[in-house]
């Protein structure tokens, strides 16, 4: 069941980025045509419901919750495509990787072979690239608009935030962020063109004011590790041992 409440919030980004509704219900039918009928959905719920997980974006923070996210390595890390590539580098497998597709493709791919499950979004400026899709092995599509055959509406709006309903949706005990800084700094690990940057730093204020809602209505525990949100308990690195346990 869609996140009580989201219809209005999905209306308000359509009218503060000026998105086309009827290119994002295209963009779900096009990508439901693509990936398979599966039982993923049933294997998230059981990598997520009342468990601990980190939610990690691409933001100045990451380069430091690194090595720490190496210690927890029986935790569900869902990473937003961004991140990917630098995690993987580290080595740090995702359990979950949320993508619009417009991260690092190779990682993507390489990823895509593997049991790692993609959650793709499908949306109005992406129907070039959910061909990708085809590629992965473990895949499942979500859209921010109405539901069509097997895509879902967890609810969100960027990658980052998406991982956190996603999180949400399905019933974890504690989300943690990593990495989700949402101010004017964008972090190096973004594919952020400079063109582009203001863009990004209104989708990151939207992503933003999106958890403080979702924060209003979660059963989850909720914290932070990067800069601080409305609803999410600040914490230090070094706090984590306690938080997890």
């Amino acid at each position: 069941m869609i996140i009580s409440g989201w219809s209005l919030q999905y209306s308000k980004i359509l009218k503060e980025f000026n998105y086309d509704k009827k290119q994002d219900f295209e963009s779900s039918v096009i990508l439901d045509s693509i990936i398979e009928k599966s039982a993923i959905e049933e294997r998230i719920r059981g990598m997520i419901n009342s468990k601990t997980v980190f939610v990690i974006g691409a933001g100045p923070s990451l380069k430091n919750a690194i090595p720490f996210l190496k210690k927890f390595k029986k935790n569900t890390k869902i990473v937003a495509d961004s991140a990917l590539k630098p995690l993987l580098e580290k080595g740090i497998k995702p359990d979950i990787v949320i993508t619009d597709l417009d991260g690092d493709e190779k990682s993507l791919k390489q990823v895509g072979k593997t049991n790692t499950i993609l959650v793709v979004h499908a949306h109005g400026d992406n129907i070039p690239k959910l061909h990708l899709a085809e590629n992965f092995k473990n895949c499942i599509g979500t859209t921010q608009a109405k539901e069509v055959g097997k895509i879902k509406n967890f609810g969100g709006f960027t990658d980052g935030d998406r991982g956190v309903f996603l999180a949400n949706y399905f019933n974890a005990k504690k989300i943690i962020l990593c990495g989700m800084d949402f101010g004017n700094k964008i972090g190096k690990f973004s594919n952020t063109k400079k063109f582009e940057r203001k863009t990004k730093i209104k989708k990151l204020y939207k992503a933003k004011s999106l958890l403080e809602w979702l924060a209003k209505k979660s059963q989850s525990e909720l914290f932070t590790t990067s800069s601080p949100i409305a609803g999410f308990k600040k914490v230090k690195f070094r706090e984590l041992d306690i938080i997890i346990t």
